[in-house]
């Protein structure tokens, strides 16, 4: 039964992911103002763990390009990669994370995977979208100052939800 929780669990944070960003872009650039498809996969790393994350990093930002066009082609591998990363280090600190209380460890998570997504998010754009023309400040413009709002509402919104969602029916998965 466990694995079914997580199967189900997973498809639905994919779902969320793919219709959550339909609200956001109707108004232009939110979805890179308010990151609405990072807060499911973000949810998906912390109670679900690997590979069922994994999974719903990949397969989400590719389900949503191909049913909705967003993300458009060329930001889909970029964005596949930023969610994949979200997905496992979540999924790793929530695991084998430093602290052992459950809302701790819930931030410590949600703030290393957020880190380390916009990370390889800058790194790819660097090395491979933007030939080297991509420097640090349009790193940090774009991935924290744009972004901000989004941010804001993964700190507040994700521990939250992640820790009700702990103490319910997702407790029997762990």
């Amino acid at each position: 039964m466990k694995n079914t929780k997580k199967i189900v669990s997973t498809a639905l944070f994919i779902a969320i992911g793919v219709a959550l960003p339909l609200a956001f872009h109707s108004i232009p650039n939110s979805g890179r103002i308010f990151l609405p498809m990072h807060i499911p996969v973000l949810l998906c790393g912390i109670l679900c763990g690997l590979p069922y994350s994994l999974a719903c990093g990949i397969i989400t930002p590719l389900l949503s390009s191909l049913l909705t066009g967003m993300p458009p082609a060329a930001m889909l591998p970029a964005m596949l990669c930023e969610l994949a990363v979200y997905s496992v280090v979540a999924s790793l600190l929530m695991r084998f994370g430093p602290v052992k209380k459950p809302l701790p460890r819930i931030f410590i998570a949600l703030i290393g995977a957020m880190l380390a997504g916009r990370l390889v998010l800058g790194l790819l754009n660097w090395l491979i979208f933007n030939a080297g023309s991509y420097s640090l400040s349009a790193w940090l413009a774009s991935s924290f100052v744009t972004a901000l709002p989004g941010i804001a509402v993964q700190i507040i919104l994700i521990p939250a939800v992640a820790f009700a969602l702990q103490k319910t029916f997702l407790k029997a998965n762990q």
